[in-house]
């Protein structure tokens, strides 16, 4: 049972599950702000123009009471999350990927300058040195 606890322990004290729940929390308060920004702000301006409150846009068929006007206020609500999110989380990620991409991609040597071939021979030859692993071997202090 100790053994099971330190491992839960181990698992809630990963950087993951704690950048989780700050997410939701942020989230929380992201959505408590998005939902009176199209209750309080969006919806008037669009009832304005439709003539009427979305809250009140309903219809009736055999007595049973349909509200479409609170659907119209969620789809809004969502259209604005998902932008928020898509602008401010996604796209940023996405650049930031793309630009590592680019980072990985192989280099043209005929568009290095002298020295950056020079250093790129430098590299192989150490990599040579270390048996190709890819390691560079560790500096060596001169002898005096």
């Amino acid at each position: 049972m100790a053994a099971l606890f330190k491992e839960f322990r181990e698992f809630i004290a990963r950087g993951n599950v704690v950048d989780l729940a700050v997410a939701v929390v942020i989230g929380a308060a992201f959505t408590a702000v998005v939902t009176a920004v199209v209750e309080g702000l969006i919806t008037p301006l669009v009832g304005m123009i439709g003539g009427t409150d979305f809250r009140r846009m309903t219809f009736t068929i055999n007595d049973s009471t349909f509200s479409y006007g609170i659907v119209i206020n969620a789809v809004i609500y969502f259209l604005l999350v998902s932008a928020v999110v898509f602008l401010f989380v996604v796209k940023p990620i996405n650049i930031l990927q793309e630009r590592r991409r680019r980072g990985a991609e192989p280099v043209d040597e005929a568009t290095l300058s002298d020295e950056a071939v020079l250093l790129a021979e430098i590299r192989d030859l150490l990599r040579a040195q270390a048996g190709g692993t890819g390691e560079v071997p560790p500096a060596r202090s001169p002898q005096i």
